[in-house]
């Protein structure tokens, strides 16, 4: 396993970051194809097994289980020096006022019942899970800072939003003296490229590190166009999702698949090997609800396109309108 520090910080995390979106109680939140702990277990250990130090959660995955869950197993068969906790803070926890969202009352709030699931002291990199455009920014950002001066996080990230978005916190964070952002989580892969118009290039300006959700576009360049799985007919988000130019993206997917034929090789490990090749990824962020797809993960990892492979994935992409967060 390579490790790689995340854009200029001096955070390092394995190539691949096992995500634990699946892991938690199906019966809690909007991940009815989540796997219960004992299952759960399984996957993390070999994660560990594999060489895999990162484990990205949120507070919204299956209403904290997931956080639950990840904790327990880690102190189980892990030493926490030796790994990378990451989790979020935005979605709604509760209903009613400042159930949700990143105002200062929230964040103070949620950190400390992350701490609590989680069973440890810090996490490694505490992400805000969306923008919100209800609080002040010099609110959240101060708040965040100060949760780091605490010691209760050590590193900041954030996810999905507009590019002006993320510029705007970073200046601001800067200008004030505040702890800046040293990661951006967002869709992206083969099927979703929008970043690479702003957000990307402003990461490599800024020493920032991407880590993409969602690199095999929810399963959809592991199999031909049509074939359905238990996770794409649960999941709430999937109808909203790769429903724009399919003419186009079904033949991205048959590159994937035919590449992945001459190579030998599974289409999992073309298209996440893909992801890996861009200059501003750090650590892609796969779930994995059979083994194989971590295996698959982390053979990507050492998997180098040829630049004609890389053309033939490619070349058939157009313009998609931003979604996943709008």
């Amino acid at each position: 396993m390579k490790y790689i520090n995340i854009g200029r910080s001096g955070l390092q995390v394995s190539a691949v970051t096992l995500g634990c979106m699946s892991y938690g109680d199906p019966g809690q939140g909007a991940h009815g194809w989540s796997l219960p702990e004992e299952e759960s277990r399984k996957f993390i250990r070999l994660a560990l097994e594999r060489g895999i130090t990162m484990f990205d959660t949120a507070n919204i995955y299956s209403m904290g289980h997931s956080e639950e869950i990840v904790g327990r197993a880690l102190n189980d068969f892990a030493s926490r020096d030796d790994v990378v906790i990451a989790t979020k803070v935005h979605g709604a926890m509760r209903p009613g006022p400042n159930g949700g969202g990143l105002s200062r009352r929230h964040i103070m709030e949620q950190v400390d019942a992350s701490l609590r699931r989680l069973g440890t002291d810090y996490i490694d990199l505490y992400q805000i899970h969306r923008f919100d455009p209800a609080v002040p920014i010099e609110e959240t950002l101060e708040a965040l800072h100060d949760v780091v001066k605490a010691g209760k996080a050590r590193y900041l990230g954030a996810s999905s939003m507009y590019g002006w978005q993320f510029a705007k916190l970073q200046y601001t964070a800067r200008l004030n003296g505040w702890t800046p952002f040293i990661s951006m989580q967002a869709q992206y892969n083969l099927l979703t490229r929008e970043d690479e118009r702003e957000m990307y290039p402003f990461c490599l300006d800024q020493g920032i590190g991407a880590l993409p959700w969602s690199p095999l576009a929810r399963g959809k360049l592991t199999r031909d166009w049509d074939e359905t799985s238990s996770r794409i007919d649960s999941d709430p988000l999937f109808p909203k999702l790769y429903n724009q130019f399919e003419s186009e993206d079904r033949k991205i997917v048959e590159s994937v698949a035919e590449i992945a034929a001459e190579r030998g090789v599974t289409r999992a490990q073309i298209a996440l090997a893909w992801v890996m090749s861009r200059p501003v990824v750090t650590s892609p962020i796969v779930g994995a609800t059979k083994l194989s797809h971590l295996e698959d993960a982390v053979a990507a990892a050492e998997l180098t396109l040829t630049d004609s492979e890389i053309s033939r994935l490619e070349e058939h992409y157009v313009p998609h309108a931003v979604e996943g967060f709008v």
